[in-house]
């Protein structure tokens, strides 16, 4: 009885090892093909930077009042396209009664000094006349008489344009605010009866209305410090509206900013580049866009899918798995030369005919027994 237990304990450990065996074999068998592999091959390669930015009118101006007053009509609506010397606005002039005041002084003033003038000058004349006096004390006051004619002149000339903002009879008065250039009206931030302030050496003035040429638009925006370098004014570049479905315009850079500013811990400088716009596209200032711009471009270059690249966790350095026989991989030091994301550029390191392994991805088999 116990010769035949223990038989059949022999029996049952050699059944457990072959086993063992068998399932430590299938288990090396298919670990030969447990990753796949991919190999270099040749193609064109080229980096880009996308600079985020806005669409704006290349001439675009402010109309401002020569004189304070107060907006009496407004002759246009924003939108609306007009011609360079239209009528825009019309400004009542409101008095300052201090100034009238003073100025109404300033008339009696040289009206005083021209009469006195004319006085002596009628003296002198008859006495010139009559040879009492020399011809240069006569023409001295002829002088002063007409000195005094012109301040008394120039003081009601004073007096009524404070009164009423222009000298009467004039065809182009101060209050009149007129288109300086031709395009579209984009902003008109006054309204009717809002009160104005000129514009002067002193004073920027209240902006009565905006007026751009929309055929003419510029991209502005920003690159990174670490980008700027390799891109110059000139340069063929993409222009991409987010608002029109994705639409792409060609522009040319005319504009790379010599200084930076920091936003947001990062040094970026601003671009500036002419945007071709079609006449059937309607286009908004202010649409915000993106710059697709090239950096650098490669043709016939010898390229691994950067997903390959594993990085040695000490020294920070690319490497890759290339297979020396089935199933067994060496480790290869690389270097890298340009890449797109996708694609990275190797220039040392990797030959065309090497297998590289598929690090991260498991082989046909395994993804078949995951998808029983």
């Amino acid at each position: 009885m116990k010769k035949a237990l223990k038989f059949t304990l022999i029996i049952g450990l050699a059944v457990a090892l072959i086993a063992v065996l068998i399932y430590f074999k299938n288990a090396n068998s298919k670990s030969v093909e447990e990753f796949k592999t991919s190999q270099p091959f040749f193609t064109s390669i080229n980096t880009k930077t996308v600079a985020t930015g806005k669409l704006n009118p290349e001439e675009e101006i402010e109309l401002k009042p020569q004189i304070g007053g107060i907006i009496d009509k407004i002759f246009v609506e924003e939108g609306d396209i007009v011609e360079k010397g239209d009528l825009i606005a019309k400004i009542r002039v409101v008095p300052n009664e201090q100034s009238l005041v003073g100025a109404n002084s300033q008339i009696n003033t040289a009206k005083l000094a021209y009469n006195n003038a004319k006085t002596l000058y009628d003296r002198n004349k008859a006495l010139f006349e009559k040879g009492v006096i020399s011809k240069q004390d006569f023409e001295n006051s002829e002088l002063s008489l007409n000195q005094s004619n012109e301040s008394y002149r120039q003081a009601q000339n004073n007096y009524q344009i404070i009164k009423k903002g222009s000298l009467s009879g004039g065809g182009s008065a101060n209050t009149s605010i007129t288109a300086q250039i031709s395009g579209t009206v984009l902003e008109i931030p006054v309204r009717e009866g809002d009160q104005v302030v000129e514009s002067n050496s002193f004073n920027a003035g209240t902006t009565i209305a905006t007026i751009a040429d929309m055929g003419k638009m510029i991209f502005e925006g920003k690159v990174d410090e670490a980008e700027v370098g390799k891109i110059e004014e000139g340069k063929a570049i993409k222009v991409i509206l987010g608002a029109i479905n994705e639409k792409e315009f060609p522009a040319k850079l005319t504009f790379v900013a010599p200084k930076g500013n920091e936003v947001n811990g990062a040094v970026q400088f601003t671009i500036k580049a002419d945007v071709e716009v079609e006449q059937s596209t309607k286009i908004r200032a202010g649409y915000s866009a993106n710059a697709e711009i090239e950096l650098e471009q490669k043709d016939s270059v010898m390229v691994i899918k950067e997903s390959l690249l594993q990085f040695n966790r000490f020294t920070e350095k690319p490497f890759v798995e290339i297979e020396t026989s089935t199933g067994k991989f060496e480790k290869k030091d690389v270097e890298l030369g340009l890449s797109d994301g996708i694609n990275v550029e190797i220039t040392e390191g990797v030959k065309e005919e090497d297998k590289i392994k598929v690090w991260n991805k498991a082989s046909k088999d395994d993804n078949d027994e995951e998808e029983e």
